[in-house]
């Protein structure tokens, strides 16, 4: 039962009591347990929104470029890279949590994974150097920072012509606008938050 009551209380976005772990639950890494940092704001996709997304993902996963712009906890990116993705980006704004992840990385000798310490939004204000076939964009709740976040990923070309791009957001928060070339695929809700998934077209 407290492992449940523990469960929900991330998924509404509350401040766990203590530094915790994520868990990848498929792939090369199955099982795998790695520590996280305790901070406001962190909200780790649970296992059961993780395993939905990464069952949409299933045949588009491996050998795919990703972009994890809030990563926090890593858990999204972790679970691509565990999946046999080709790369994973991370951006994180928290030095210590960018810290954390810089060393889940080193523990599971990901030779293809790269942290980027600072804002995501200015990061991903400069032109693209490099574009990515699947983007997860979960940022904090409630700090409004979905939509510049989505609005650059278009006008800066971080996508390719069919990025796979991943949402999750309040599910108070039902004025987000998308690019007109973005065709929803999916989409579910869970408790207080809602997740898309989007293709891009040309």
């Amino acid at each position: 039962m407290r492992k449940n009551q523990r469960a929900s209380s991330q998924e509404k976005g509350k401040k766990p009591n203590s530094d915790g772990f994520i868990r990848l639950i498929s792939g090369q890494w199955r099982g795998k347990k790695l520590p996280v940092k305790d901070k406001q704001g962190l909200r780790p996709t649970t296992d059961r929104t993780k395993e939905t997304l990464f069952n949409w993902l299933m045949h588009d996963i491996r050998d795919a470029n990703c972009l994890d712009c809030f990563s926090g906890s890593g858990s999204l990116g972790f679970e691509a890279l565990s999946r046999y993705c080709q790369s994973c980006t991370f951006l994180e704004l928290d030095k210590q949590v960018a810290t954390q992840l810089k060393n889940n990385i080193g523990t599971l000798k990901a030779e293809n994974a790269q942290v980027i310490q600072g804002d995501s939004l200015r990061y991903l204000t400069q032109t693209a150097e490099q574009q990515y076939d699947v983007v997860f964009v979960d940022p904090p709740f409630n700090l409004g920072l979905a939509q510049p976040c989505i609005d650059q990923l278009e006008a800066q070309g971080y996508l390719t012509d069919n990025s796979l791009i991943y949402v999750e957001v309040e599910n108070t928060l039902t004025n987000l606008n998308f690019p007109h070339n973005w065709v929803l695929l999916k989409e579910k809700n869970a408790g207080q938050v809602r997740y898309q998934l989007f293709k891009r077209e040309k």
